[in-house]
């Protein structure tokens, strides 16, 4: 898939022990649930998503939502990627004076 191998890591789970700590274990099939997890470098999870087997993901969007972390932890929170933010678009800048105005700052039409 990618020369060099998978740059991330994956993990096998055949006991359940794994699935079952993040709630993906279907005891009763004795199969884990397509879920995937985002953990930032504290051991924080970040995002999840959890899906049963018919519905494909989508890895760029993977991507995305990993690249908008990192820039939220580069930012130390000073910034905020709205939905479909791809790096080089525009943050906003939470607080107060975002509050009921983010549409007013932020326009997917119009992002810059």
């Amino acid at each position: 898939m990618v020369d060099g191998g998978i740059p991330f890591h994956m993990v096998s789970d055949g006991q359940g022990g794994v699935g079952t700590i993040y709630g993906v274990y279907d005891e009763n099939a004795g199969v884990e649930l397509r879920g995937r997890f985002i953990i930032d470098p504290d051991g924080v999870i970040q995002a999840m998503e959890v899906m049963t087997p018919p519905v494909g993901r989508m890895l760029g969007e993977t991507i995305r939502q990993v690249q908008a972390f990192q820039h939220v932890r580069a930012t130390k929170g000073a910034e905020a990627c709205p939905a479909g933010w791809n790096p080089g678009k525009k943050t906003l800048k939470p607080g107060p004076a975002l509050v009921g105005k983010v549409w007013q700052e932020w326009n997917p039409k119009e992002d810059h």
